[in-house]
């Protein structure tokens, strides 16, 4: 586990707090049942907004509090734990992309308005079906054009940050950019978003691309952790309450080592996901190793926990009615989104020299 400072310790706790007081399930329930077309609380985002969390990796120069991804991943990590809809995962990496760009204008322009909340920014990055297939979008003189099938929090973001054949670009308001909301199984924002000729800010080359996805991914671990966490705690507290012939289930030794398996993998996914948020903040050269690894790790054991948390639960986790299937729905686009587990055991071994 990583050492965390005060000032993280404390940051983690009152995220912590703040989720299960103010943004608990039972908050997502109401939010799925809605279907706001922005696809979380506008409220909820906007007492974000004043805490602060939207700043955590924008430079202090620009109104944020540089703390940092391992900083930004607690954060998400305990929204997770609650399922808590939130477009800070997407606006931490989108505004990674404007603070580590070559545009002057844009960082002040953007950075503090998004450090407030009072802007949404997202990356619009994969073409297809598959992350890391060819990127077409093309750019001529100052305007964009391409199409983007899954972009998070593409029904309400304000700024794209879009990838191009030559590397980011920045392209802000509606014009020139249609939204195709696309229903996912975890009733999140997920939009297809075609740019026509619009107007577009250049941020940096592949490379910048490169460091902005890895960022991205890393934080998706996050929050993968804080819903393997809780739905651990969830089947593990059923379990000791739920009676059959006569006995708790938990006494059964059958169940009690499939808990104890998911508990060391949940150990090793611990580790991994502070590894490569730790990698970000330090600078290490191998950081898309790390992030990789906790890609590929994180999908695997997601996969096993939200899934055994519904078939422990029995015909009740099968139900509407209870939590089980929203932890498993959002699962499973998180583990496909920025590449799942054997797209980043390959990149593993491909950036390993094999």
């Amino acid at each position: 586990m990583a050492v965390l400072t005060e000032e993280q310790t404390m940051l983690r706790d009152m995220a912590r707090e703040w989720a299960d007081n103010e943004s608990p399930v039972t908050a997502f329930r109401k939010l799925r049942n809605a279907a706001p077309a922005e696809g979380y609380d506008p409220a909820a985002w906007n007492e974000i907004g004043q805490m602060g969390w939207g700043g955590i990796v924008i430079p202090e120069e620009h109104g944020g509090s540089a703390l940092g991804y391992l900083s930004l991943g607690m954060v998400v990590e305990q929204l997770g734990r609650n399922l808590a809809a939130s477009p800070l995962a997407s606006t931490g990496p989108a505004a990674t992309a404007i603070a580590l760009g070559e545009n002057d204008a844009a960082k002040s322009e953007w950075l503090a308005r998004i450090a407030s909340g009072d802007v949404v920014a997202t990356l619009a990055v994969d073409e297809g079906p598959i992350h890391g297939g060819p990127v077409a979008t093309a750019v001529v003189g100052d305007r964009i054009t391409g199409t983007k099938a899954f972009v998070a929090e593409g029904d309400s973001a304000t700024v794209f940050i879009v990838a191009a054949t030559d590397g980011l670009y920045l392209v802000a308001g509606d014009e020139g950019v249609t939204r195709s909301p696309r229903r996912m199984a975890d009733a999140r924002s997920h939009a297809e978003v075609r740019f026509d000729d619009a107007p577009a800010v250049p941020l940096g080359g592949p490379d910048l691309t490169a460091k902005v996805v890895d960022r991205a991914t890393a934080l998706i671990t996050a929050e993968m952790l804080g819903l393997a966490e809780q739905a651990f705690a969830t089947t593990n507290d059923y379990l000791k309450t739920r009676v059959q012939f006569g006995q708790p289930l938990s006494t059964f030794q059958a169940l009690q080592h499939r808990m104890a398996r998911m508990l060391t993998e949940l150990e090793l996914m611990r580790s991994v996901v502070e590894g490569a948020l730790e990698a970000i903040d330090s600078g290490r050269s191998d950081t898309d190793q790390a992030v990789s690894l906790a890609k590929a790790t994180a999908g695997d054991t997601l996969k096993l926990v939200s899934r055994e948390m519904i078939q422990l639960h029995g015909g009740i986790g099968m139900t509407d009615e209870h939590d089980a299937g929203f932890y498993m729905k959002r699962a499973a686009v998180l583990e496909a989104m920025w590449g799942n587990a054997a797209f980043h055991r390959e990149r593993f071994a491909r950036l390993n020299g094999y």
